[in-house]
């Protein structure tokens, strides 16, 4: 069947037709069946990925109370809308059934772990600390002076059996603050995951 260009738009418009009017096909129908954006109703939150301190912008959606979709901030300079498989797995992090939710602790050889609340958990932190702060305080130090030879003692004030070790999911301004923790409770050595 030999067809020109002009002769198969013809057929081809006739086709439609014919399958639009033969077979009930009706466009108004159609239109009326569209359906709900799954991001409909939803308030955007920027936001900071969390897991390496890249810093890469985010974008959370959420509908009443839960997030519902999350992606890349395309106005954000670190990533300009791209997220890394961690950053975009935050979704599924927020909801999965491994999450801890509650604090946990294991007694003094129990192999169980048991649910604990917070303000019992945050007591138990509180008064550790405090009591490996006062074993270990170190209230001055003696040195030898380097031009005389003689030992004076000379004031430290610093715990020595607590250290601190920052993680590579906290940001400048969480590292500011432990750093400011770390030296209210006198602690010399503080350190941070991304210089280890």
């Amino acid at each position: 069947m030999d067809v020109s260009r002009r002769g198969f738009l013809k057929l081809s418009g006739l086709s439609i037709a014919a399958f639009a009017t033969g077979l009930g096909f009706d466009p108004a129908v159609a239109e009326a069946k569209g359906y709900a954006l799954k991001l409909e109703g939803t308030k955007k939150i920027p936001g900071l990925c969390h897991f390496c301190a890249g810093g890469c912008g985010t974008l959370s959606y959420v509908k009443e109370g839960k997030l519902v979709h999350l992606e890349g901030d395309p106005d954000h300079p670190t990533n300009e809308g791209a997220l890394c498989p961690k950053g975009a797995s935050l979704l599924s992090v927020a909801y999965s059934p491994n999450r801890l939710t509650k604090p946990k602790r294991r007694a003094p050889g129990s192999d169980k772990w048991e649910d604990i609340s917070w303000e019992e958990a945050l007591d138990r932190v509180a008064k550790k600390t405090k009591e490996v702060r006062d074993a270990s305080w170190k209230a001055a130090d003696e040195v030898v002076d380097a031009k005389t030879g003689l030992k004076k003692m000379l004031t430290v004030n610093r715990a020595e059996g607590i250290a601190f070790l920052g993680s590579a999911e906290v940001d400048n301004e969480e590292s500011y603050l432990f750093t400011k923790f770390c030296r209210l409770i006198g602690t010399p050595y503080h350190e941070h995951q991304a210089r280890v």
